[in-house]
């Protein structure tokens, strides 16, 4: 297998959409669709490093283990960055589309909707869709229509038709299909609206000033569906002050990043578990995980939550890691053994990267490596260029087919186009034996 790197972090899950008995099927989606067009619009408006950990945060609030407010709270991370470089209307309108994209459904039944205002202006009155297949009638936990986290935020009544959203007002959407794919409306006047409002409560909708049907719990205690559940003693059993939980945030990602640690490609694993591996984030797809690479420079952590009980997974550097768990309060660093770095680096990078390379050309043993290195890449270009989406291939192997970054789930090619000017190459590695895909100019 051929280890990868984006230059921005993009990828594309398979996920499956049934999973059970038709009566409880899982109802899933291509979640880094969800953010794609806005993590474009981002980088078009100079965004550059900032948009991607903005984006990946955002599209793992769609998993089924996220809170009913997390999704609302990146959309809001998503309109903050845009303010900040020139409130790039193209940003906003795709921020405005993803808080109403549906979520994961585990259990086919409807997801609760947030119970709190957004911070932005621009959020108000915004809700998810629903997708086709999911019971209109109960959602996740057994809620009947009615009851807290049925009705969104500011309306007193159900939604008619039921599972329909501003963006898409005749109803739900069809399983696994990305809002931002069916329209550039967000079904919002003026909405690259200008507020600096933290959320007044009051949302713009047709039922407008009704009180809160239920302020809602704060949500759940990880924002992301880790695959190791943090310790018991995470979550909302701290009430009060932020010192309850912000020591214990910084100790649950402390033994998260310890336990991913041990953690491999072919560690077993629960449909949509998501972890960081090999410095990559990792996702569960078909009871394996498929992990894409952080940026440059970046490597995936378990990071505190800084305003409720939790920890997120992102890309991030070491030192922000270790700076950001120091903070908590917890000593010991990133894993809570002393370490400054990831326990897993120093031992696995040059070995994964041997071992990922064998699995297409292996490298010659001894010599000029540097020259092996550039001969086996370019072998591996030549080998792509005869590759097509129909083209036989293993899980989990990766190549560079019709110029855009390919991984095989489920025996097929599954592939993510680069962005403009860019295109996907094997290349040479320069300190050790070996060659990685890559997304380069």
């Amino acid at each position: 297998m051929v280890n990868f790197n984006f230059n921005f972090f993009t990828f594309v899950l398979a996920v499956s959409v049934v999973q059970g008995a038709p009566v409880t099927k899982r109802i899933a989606q291509v979640i880094v669709d969800s953010t794609a067009k806005w993590e474009k619009a981002c980088l078009a408006a100079g965004g550059a490093l900032q948009c991607n950990p903005v984006s990946v945060t955002a599209f793992t609030t769609l998993l089924a283990a996220a809170g009913p407010c997390e999704q609302q709270d990146s959309a809001d991370a998503m309109i903050d960055l845009a303010k900040t470089l020139n409130s790039d209307a193209n940003m906003i309108k795709f921020a405005q589309i993803f808080a109403q994209q549906p979520r994961n459904t585990p259990t086919s039944q409807s997801v609760p909707y947030c119970g709190t205002a957004p911070k932005n202006a621009e959020l108000n009155g915004l809700f998810q869709c629903q997708f086709a297949g999911a019971d209109p009638t109960t959602f996740v936990g057994g809620l009947k229509v009615g009851d807290t986290g049925t009705i969104p935020f500011g309306l007193n009544a159900a939604l008619d038709p039921a599972g329909s959203c501003k963006a898409n007002p005749n109803g739900p959407i069809a399983d696994g299909t990305q809002l931002s794919d069916l329209t550039q409306d967000p079904g919002v006047s003026g909405a690259s609206g200008s507020s600096n409002n933290s959320g007044s409560g009051t949302v713009a909708s047709s039922s407008s000033s009704s009180a809160n049907n239920g302020a809602g719990a704060p949500s759940s205690a990880t924002s992301s569906a880790a695959s190791i559940a943090p310790s018991s003693s995470t979550g909302n059993s701290n009430s009060g002050s932020s010192s309850s939980f912000t020591l214990q945030n910084g100790l649950d990602a402390q033994k998260l990043n310890a336990q991913f640690a041990s953690l491999t490609q072919s560690s077993s694993c629960q449909e949509g578990d998501t972890a960081c591996i090999n410095d990559g984030f990792a996702q569960c797809v078909g009871g394996a995980f498929v992990i894409a690479t952080c940026g440059s420079g970046l490597t995936c952590a378990a990071l505190p939550l800084v305003n409720k009980a939790g920890t997120s997974l992102t890309c991030t550097t070491v030192a922000d890691a270790t700076s950001r768990i120091a903070a908590t309060g917890a000593t010991g660093g990133i894993t809570g053994d002393g370490s400054t770095s990831f326990a897993s680096d120093a031992s696995s990078t040059t070995a994964d990267n041997a071992a990922n390379t064998a699995a297409v050309v292996s490298p010659s043993s001894g010599g000029d490596f540097k020259t092996q290195n550039g001969q086996e890449a370019q072998k591996l270009n030549a080998q792509f260029a005869g590759l097509t989406t129909n083209s036989s291939c293993q899980d989990g192997e990766n190549a560079c087919v019709n110029g855009g970054f390919a991984q095989c789930v489920g025996g097929k090619f599954t592939i993510t186009e680069c962005n403009v000017g860019l295109q996907c190459f094997a290349l040479p590695l320069v300190n050790s034996p070996g060659t990685s895909v890559n997304v380069h100019d």
